[in-house]
């Protein structure tokens, strides 16, 4: 077989592992829009998703990482820089980059005027008060969650679902650091001018960390060029972001067994040696032809490194990202290693298991294998299940905690539908403004019903309330039909609620219906062909979020409140499982024989099913419904039970707080 051949394999056989140029557009635009409407907003706080999540991977075991940074402190370079901000609204920071290694600089506060967090970070010395990155690290580290601990510049742990997280607070500078100013001059082929311009108007970051062989290790800031890096990811190819991604899942495998003081290389070290390679100019075509020299390049360039105890960062280049880690018995270590592979050639790839088996299956299949087309690799009901995942998972409002922030959040929507969209954007959009008119449907029920404002006022506020969530769920997902369900239960119009109920329960139960399992020859034949919008409004469910600082159903006032405490800002349930609820509620009022029969489905749901209708992962949150629905009807042992079978669960809702205080009740 020629080496061409075998490098479009392994393309194909990537595309398949890491994504194809249609879902890692998916997952960019998903998250762009979500950064279109926080950077909108007026929020105190920005908190901006990044590393390799940010990038369009979706690898497994991946953390995933934020950036946030308080938006009325701003960092300038020079005192000229001031000019720019209103000194009323912004605290000014200074950069004093005198005494620190490149890359890294003291922040100091000339004004000595700041927030709490900040002035409680500050030391003073040379006689001025300086930003100490340690203390700002420490004080910063819990203020998202109790449970998170320091590691590296981060705050980081778990969040529901296993997934670890790490959150960097850190300061903005809209200004470009004049110590990178050479990178603009290297950009002569790559990247281009456009995008060169974007990244320097955009500025830079300063995480918390300082150089460790540094003068003031403690007090200095690294310079972090997240953004810039995240818009030169945008800038690669698929052949060159593929590339990247061999990288990551080689150094990945590389480290594998290592004790964490042995780990030398990492991610960023991958991306670095692409962003070099690119620039270079080292390949005439990045194309899938040309995918494993590509890889061999990035390679020997880290074997270069390895060797010369030398890692310059893309931007500052005096910046040796190898100093202070990679010398002496460490480096050797290092570079026999990687030379070691080295002459074993480009097969020594095969070798590796996680990085072999996806190469293989596509070099072991004819159909796949002669094919770089991504229309042939994966087929539409993969795609539209990539796009409506993405959207469902990363939908950005759960901050959304009164009532102004959700009409400046509607008025930037506005903003946005005027102005160019790109097709994934579009629909992200459209199911963030179903979520915001449902968040602002309860909270405005809430204000008016717990407030002295009188029959006209509770009236208008109704109805506004009804016509918000049903316009929501001319926007959302086929499960978004029960939110107007649940106000109709608060609400005490059980007739109306059931008849929503039905509804839902008829387009719930769609053969084509794409929800915690899709059939593809029927979703096809359903919807096969139809926009994404369509798609979106009628074959597609998902489980249902309930904020916990806002009331859905009294009877999970408890639940939520438990969720809360543990750190969890919302209760995952199937939409089976809420349909089933709400439908044993209301019917205890209307018709006790339905009531029981809702209450039997629902038990058979939870004992029973598989993963087709109640998602595997939320099974907390069911067992504890089907006990709260028991203990309604008096029959405590049945209860007893499925809540003892709710704390056997992963406690992905974190609701065992209150499972706890309901057993004690019973007993």
């Amino acid at each position: 077989m020629a080496v061409q051949t075998i490098s479009e394999s392994v393309y194909v056989g990537l595309c398949l592992k890491i994504g194809t140029p249609q879902q890692v557009a998916i997952r960019r635009d998903v998250l762009d829009t979500e950064d279109l409407l926080k950077y909108k907003s007026t929020d105190q706080d920005v908190k901006m998703i990044s590393g390799s999540k940010r990038e369009g991977f979706r690898l497994k075991g991946s953390d995933v990482d934020h950036m946030i940074w308080p938006n009325d402190h701003k960092v300038l370079w020079n005192f000229s820089q001031a000019t720019t901000y209103n000194t009323h609204s912004h605290t000014l920071i200074l950069c004093d980059s005198s005494e620190s290694p490149p890359g890294f600089t003291l922040l100091w506060l000339p004004l000595e005027e700041a927030d709490t967090y900040v002035l409680s970070s500050c030391v003073r010395f040379n006689g001025a008060l300086y930003i100490s990155s340690a203390m700002y690290r420490h004080n910063t580290c819990t203020l998202i969650n109790p449970d998170s601990k320091e590691h590296g510049p981060c705050s980081s742990g778990r969040l529901g679902y296993g997934l670890e997280y790490d959150h960097a607070h850190c300061f903005l500078s809209d200004f470009w650091p004049p110590s990178a100013s050479s990178w603009t001059d290297r950009c002569q082929s790559w990247p281009p001018p456009q995008v060169v311009d974007d990244i320097v108007r955009s500025g830079c970051h300063f995480v918390a960390i300082g150089h460790k062989l540094g003068n003031h290790a403690d007090n200095e800031w690294r310079i972090s060029f997240s953004q810039a890096e995240q818009k030169l990811v945008y800038a690669m190819n698929h052949t060159q972001f593929l590339t990247y991604g061999l990288l990551k899942l080689f150094v990945k495998e590389f480290n594998r067994g290592k004790i964490e003081e042995e780990k030398l290389l990492c991610s960023y070290h991958m991306k670095t040696a692409t962003f070099w390679a690119i620039q270079g100019n080292t390949i005439d075509h990045w194309c899938p032809q040309n995918l494993l020299a590509g890889f061999w390049i990035c390679y020997k360039l880290l074997l270069k490194w390895a060797y010369e105890g030398v890692c310059p960062n893309f931007f500052i280049p005096e910046n040796n990202m190898f100093l202070g880690k990679v010398h002496g018995v460490a480096q050797r270590n290092l570079f026999t290693q990687l030379n070691g592979l080295y002459e074993k050639g480009i097969s020594f790839l095969l070798q590796s298991p996680s990085i072999s088996s996806y190469i293989m299956d596509v070099l072991c299949n004819p159909r796949l294998y002669v094919c770089t087309d991504e229309h042939t690799m994966i087929s539409e009901v993969v795609l539209d299940r990539e796009l409506f995942q993405e959207i469902y998972m990363n939908d950005s409002v759960a901050a959304l905690n009164n009532l102004p922030t959700c009409i400046e959040y509607l008025s930037i929507v506005e903003q946005l539908i005027r102005s160019p969209l790109r097709q994934f954007q579009v629909l992200t959009l459209q199911k963030q403004t179903a979520t915001i008119l449902q968040i602002s449907a309860f909270m405005l029920h809430e204000m008016y019903t717990n407030t002295s404002g009188g029959n006209k006022q509770v009236y208008i506020t109704d109805k506004t309330s009804c016509y918000m969530l049903k316009l929501a769920a001319k926007f959302g997902f086929v499960s978004d039909l029960l939110y107007i369900a649940m106000y109709f239960y608060q609400t005490s119009r059980h007739r109306e609620a059931l008849s929503v109920i039905e509804m839902t329960k008829v387009k719930l139960k769609q053969p084509g219906l794409m929800y915690t399992y899709v059939y593809p020859e029927r979703y096809t034949e359903a919807v096969g062909g139809r926009s994404w919008s369509y798609k979106m409004r009628h074959a597609v469910a998902f489980n249902i979020s309930l904020y916990n600082h806002i009331c859905y159903i009294n009877e999970l006032t408890p639940e939520q409140q438990s969720s809360s405490i543990n750190n969890a800002n919302r209760l995952y349930i199937s939409s089976d499982i809420l349909l089933h609820m709400l439908e044993f509620l209301c019917c205890r009022h209307v018709d006790p024989v339905r009531a029981q029969a809702a209450l039997d489905d629902l038990q058979v749901l939870v004992h029973h099913d598989q993963g087709v209708f109640v998602h595997v992962k939320p099974r907390d949150i069911s067992w504890e419904i089907l006990g709260i629905c028991q203990q309604m009807t008096g029959n405590r042992q049945a209860a007893l039970y499925s809540y003892r079978q709710s704390l056997r669960q992963n406690p992905d809702n974190k609701i065992y707080t209150a499972t706890r205080h309901r057993i004690q009740d019973l007993h």
